[in-house]
């Protein structure tokens, strides 16, 4: 298994493979459909954005209240219902995406143009995976509840690769 860090660089995107398990170590944040709405909406309109957008990895997840733990239960939501939005982040900036489930084609020719990364976390086990955040905090659009923007510092966070850079796509993989 593959131990990689963040920020993600070229370098570092273009060693994954389709299909390769990684550990992740550093910063990610979190934002999901109503985040994402309003992140392209400010680029839309040439606004500043609330987070620096180059080589970050956008996880799609909206975490549940924190309890006695850092976060609560964070486990990755459906991934297609960003689709509309992803070009526009991955053209600016955004160099890695989490969630779960298949992509457009239009996003996985983004993901191969931009050359970024599209992981899939591994569903069921979001309190499991509320275990590798060692901090959490909101930093944008706090007014979305578990839908705003949280910046989150993990460790052996565990990823597969499902569309690499030159568009490999685990969906499409031919069975053996």
């Amino acid at each position: 298994m593959k131990k990689i860090n963040t920020p993600l660089t070229n370098e570092i995107i273009a060693d994954l493979k389709v299909g390769e398990e990684v550990l992740l170590f550093g910063t990610i944040y979190t934002a999901r459909d109503q985040a994402h709405l309003r992140l392209c909406e400010m680029i839309r309109n040439g606004e500043s954005l609330p987070i620096d957008l180059e080589g970050i990895i956008i996880y799609y997840c909206g975490p549940t209240p924190p309890g006695d733990r850092v976060i609560g239960s964070c486990g990755p939501t459906t991934s297609s219902r960003m689709d509309p939005f992803t070009p526009k982040v991955l053209d600016a900036g955004v160099k890695g995406l989490v969630g779960k489930g298949r992509r457009s084609p239009a996003v996985r020719k983004a993901i191969e143009q931009e050359g970024a990364v599209y992981f899939l976390a591994p569903a069921g086990a979001a309190a499991y995976l509320s275990t590798r955040v060692k901090k959490c905090d909101v930093v944008a659009f706090e007014d979305l509840g578990p839908e705003a923007i949280y910046k989150l510092e993990v460790e052996d966070f565990p990823l597969v690769v499902a569309i690499d850079t030159a568009g490999n796509d685990i969906y499409e993989r031919k069975q053996l």
